[in-house]
């Protein structure tokens, strides 16, 4: 059990230096090639602090474990929404340019119903323990997931001439290096918190789907939580709040679309609350996002506290 605290510490530590060198590199990569940070957020880093969940979600689904392969993604984007935007609005007020409150989040809220839809499979019954995410399923998602990256690609090239004009820190070739390095950190770091993680909490009794809504979607979440309130800290609310948007959009229709059609899911551990708080929250993250295009301390407050509540609810059900 030491072992495992100690694992669980230098993981914490490794993810948080691979944030700090990942943000400033993205910042000056979008300065110098004159894209929205946003944008970058959305695309290159959201992909990337996303590669645990996409690691876990595919070795789950393998190995026969769907539910903690579901439940990684849904409590992954949660903890995204609820934890992660919380912190940093809690660090630094988040502005949120028009751009994102109109088209942007409405395509992770959109992102979030379609998941639902496929989760139910029919509407005779709230229950969803049992039903199917099949290889046709998988295709859907990833269809969407196109969808989703043209359309960034085209508000890239849109705003791309209303962009600052702030020269970046670094060269380009010396940006790349960096974000691969911090992605490596992240990686390394999270893979170690959740593996250390994950075996003590199994080893306190916890099920499969509790630990992968909680321990394991905590973790591999760890790099979004870091980029983005690393990003907040600096001033750069653009990609803390295209990190979370992007990775949320990336987990639902990339990793569950890949994982379905690689090995179809049966579901089991997922309760429709979880479901619900999974659309609840992102519709919750729009609506304060409306109020003067601002994330502001207290709204973050609340994010956080919802989390808390889901948590100990989850802990109550064990």
């Amino acid at each position: 059990m030491i072992t495992d605290v100690l694992s669980i510490i230098i993981g914490i530590v490794i993810v948080l230096m691979g944030a700090d060198k990942l943000t400033a590199a993205a910042s000056s990569l979008a300065r110098g090639m004159k894209i929205p940070e946003i944008v970058i957020g959305m695309t290159v880093v959201s992909m990337g602090t996303s590669a645990p969940e996409l690691f876990v979600s595919l070795t789950s689904a393998l190995q026969h474990t769907p539910d903690m392969a579901l439940g990684n993604v849904i409590g992954s984007n949660i903890f995204n929404t609820l934890f992660i935007v919380g912190c940093a609005a809690a660090v630094a007020p988040m502005t949120i340019s028009r751009t994102t409150v109109t088209k942007d989040i409405p395509f992770s809220v959109l992102a979030s119903v379609v998941l639902v839809i496929l989760c139910m499979d029919d509407f005779s019954s709230i229950q969803i323990t049992g039903h199917l995410l099949s290889r046709t399923d998988g295709i859907i998602l990833l269809l969407c997931l196109a969808g989703f990256m043209w359309q960034t690609y085209r508000m890239a090239m849109r705003e791309r001439k209303e962009t600052s004009t702030i020269p970046p820190s670094m060269p380009w070739w010396r940006a790349l290096l960096w974000m691969a390095l911090g992605l490596g950190a992240l990686i390394l770091g999270s893979d170690l918190f959740v593996s250390s993680a994950s075996d003590l909490a199994v080893s306190l009794g916890m099920s499969q789907a509790v630990v992968g809504l909680t321990i394991v979607a905590g973790g591999t979440s760890l790099p979004e939580l870091a980029t983005s309130v690393v990003a907040a800290y600096r001033g750069r609310s653009a990609i803390a709040i295209g990190n979370v948007i992007g990775s949320n959009v990336f987990n639902i229709l990339a990793i569950l679309g890949i994982t379905a059609f690689i090995s179809p899911l049966n579901i089991s551990g997922i309760t429709p609350i979880d479901l619900s708080l999974l659309l609840g929250s992102v519709a919750l993250l729009w609506l304060f996002s409306f109020t003067k295009y601002t994330v502001a301390r207290w709204e973050g407050w609340v994010l956080i506290l919802i989390f808390g509540i889901y948590m100990g609810w989850l802990l109550w059900q064990v």
